[in-house]
Order: structure tokens, then sequence, then C-alpha cells
């Protein structure tokens, strides 16, 4: 298995090079031997963060277009994150765009977002990430690897979702949950007294409809871009996690940047992160408003109970990854 996910990390190098040297020699023939910087994402033309990623290109190439231009490959046409984050790693990428969870995998810093009820809500989670202090200690987490984060995008709160009515903890237990694979989603499940079913998120619609899970956990962009409100019309907001996507950029591809190239990539990158998070506000609006016209009921439950619960879970995650434990209380001094 291994030999043939190299194997198609190599094809797909490969072909992202002829595409890329395609690309630069058309440039060259128009415009004077412009430099590509290549972006991949796995969001479609339509995702708050592929907005965002416009913005940052129109930005630079304003600025310097005389010098470069940008390539932003949508869709998931590079591969997946896996995929993309090796050829960033390679430098046949400049940068990709991923959620925090995959980064996990090359720094335990990551592992932070997964905490049950690490923020206080919505606005807590943006004001965290506001503060330099903090996201520079997850940022500069995989420096040493080729890997430096450049700025964040908001990706929404998880509450569960069923086709029956959750107001309580006790309500949680003995379903079976559908979670993302990791040490921390498996805990948190597992804590309500829940079973958790790691599954692929393309696979959720049918699962509910078939019974094989009894409840799923992500935005409210699920209940209508997935169809999900279809099949689990009880949407309680439980809030136990918020998550977040990262901009990380080759490090060999940044360091070849010159000192006026460096602020205004900076100044496009705080540009991307305003236009996408904006974006996504208003989708999430269009969301609710949408999935409520399915037959979508939104339920609020007192937090509380259900944080109770949770603080076991993520204290003995802390205790198990020591170097959590600083950004943890990083985290709690800016949002308190």
């Amino acid at each position: 298995m291994k030999k043939i996910k190299k194997l198609t990390t190599v094809i797909i190098c490969l072909t992202l090079t002829i595409v890329l040297i395609g690309c630069s020699a058309s440039a060259s023939e128009e415009t004077g031997r412009k430099r590509i910087i290549s972006i991949a994402t796995v969001q479609p033309e339509d995702h708050p963060i592929t907005l965002g990623l416009n913005a940052l290109q129109e930005y630079v190439e304003e600025e310097l277009g005389d010098r470069l231009e940008i390539r932003i490959y949508k869709n998931g046409v590079i591969g997946g994150n896996s995929e993309a984050l090796e050829l960033l790693q390679m430098g046949s990428l400049d940068m990709v765009v991923t959620s925090g969870s995959n980064l996990e995998a090359f720094a335990d810093e990551y592992k932070i977002f997964s905490l049950p009820y690490l923020f206080n809500d919505e606005a807590s989670f943006r004001k965290v990430m506001g503060e330099e202090e903090f996201v520079n200690k997850i940022y500069n987490s995989t420096a040493a690897k080729g890997i430096q984060g450049v700025t964040w995008f908001s990706n929404g709160v998880n509450n569960f979702y069923s086709s029956k009515r959750i107001e309580t903890p006790e309500d949680l237990k003995g379903l079976k949950i559908r979670v993302q694979s990791s040490e921390a989603n498996v805990k948190l499940a597992q804590g309500f007294g829940a079973a958790a079913v790691v599954m692929a998120y393309g696979e959720v619609y049918t699962a509910l409809q078939n019974g094989v899970i009894d409840a799923g956990a992500n935005p409210e962009m699920a209940l209508v871009k997935m169809k999900h409100g279809e099949v689990a019309p009880y949407y309680s907001r439980t809030e136990h996690q918020i998550f977040t996507d990262v901009f990380v950029a080759n490090t060999d591809f940044l360091a070849s940047l010159t000192a006026e190239e460096r602020e205004i990539f900076q100044n496009g990158f705080k540009l991307s992160t305003e236009v996408a998070n904006g974006e996504w506000d208003n989708q999430i609006a269009e969301a609710i408003d949408e999935a409520e016209q399915m037959g979508v009921e939104f339920i609020a439950v007192d937090k509380q109970p259900f944080e109770e619960i949770q603080k076991p879970i993520k204290e003995a995650l802390l205790n198990s990854n020591p170097e959590l434990r600083s950004l943890y209380e990083t985290v709690q001094r800016i949002q308190n």
C-alpha cells in the first residue's frame, strides 16, 4: 500500500512538473519569463478559501505582476491533502491550504485544535488566532520539515446532528458517531458513552441514511452542501470543537523571496484570511436558512454539561501530549 501511495505521489509530481513547465513556457513567451507560483487546495471554486486565494492572487499580481504569476490548483486536481503536502515538501508546490488535522502528522502542536471545548466560542477562537504569540508557535512547529504556516482560515464549529434530538449528554450514550481519524476525536465520542466510527466525509450521508452511524459532527455547511440535513434533521449546537484550515508554504520558496516580495505576500496572506472568513460567515448564514427550509431543526443546548463530561478527556490528552500544555495555557490566557 505504501509503495502504491508513493508511486501515486511521484506520478502526480511528474504531472505537476510538466504542467508548471508548460505554464512557465507560455508565460515566458508572453511576458518575458515570469516566475510561476503554485498553490493547491482541495476546495471548489465557490468555497470561501478559494475566494480568499483569488483575492491573494489578484493583490500579489497587481503588485508583482511583471515578475511572477500565481496559479491556483483547485478541486484537488493535484491530489488530496496528503499528496499535496508531500509535493510541498518536495518543492513541487509552493503553497498549500489544508486542515490543521492533516498537519498533525508533521507536528504535534497541531493536535491542540482537536481538544474538546478548547475555545469558549467562535469569537474566542478568532481572537486567539489573531494573536501572533499563539499562531507563530503553531506555524513554526513544522519549519524544520520544510513547511511554514503563513495564515489561517475559519473552518467552522463542530456540532452534533442526528435523526433524533440531542439536548443533553445522555442523549449521546450508545450512539454511533462519525468522527475524523484522530485520537482526540475518538476519545471525545467515547467520553460521551458513544461509539466512534472513523469514516470519510463523503460516506456520511449514506451511513446516516442506512443507520450505519447515528450522528455526525460538522459545521452547518454539511447540512446543505452534502445534503446531510435530509437524513439528520436535528442539529444541536454543542460547539464541542472549533477547527481551522492552515495556509502553509514551502520554506525554500519563502526564503527565495526578496524583502519587498515577502512584505507583499504577507499583506496578501492577511487579505486572503479576511476575504475567506467574511465569505465563510456569509455562506454559513445562507446554509442555515437553506437547512431550515429543508426542515432541519436547530437546537440550542446548555453546553456546560457537555463540557464538564469532556474535562477528563481534555486533561488526559494534555497529559499524554506535554507539548500542548503551554499552547493550551496561552489559549486560556488570551480568551479569558
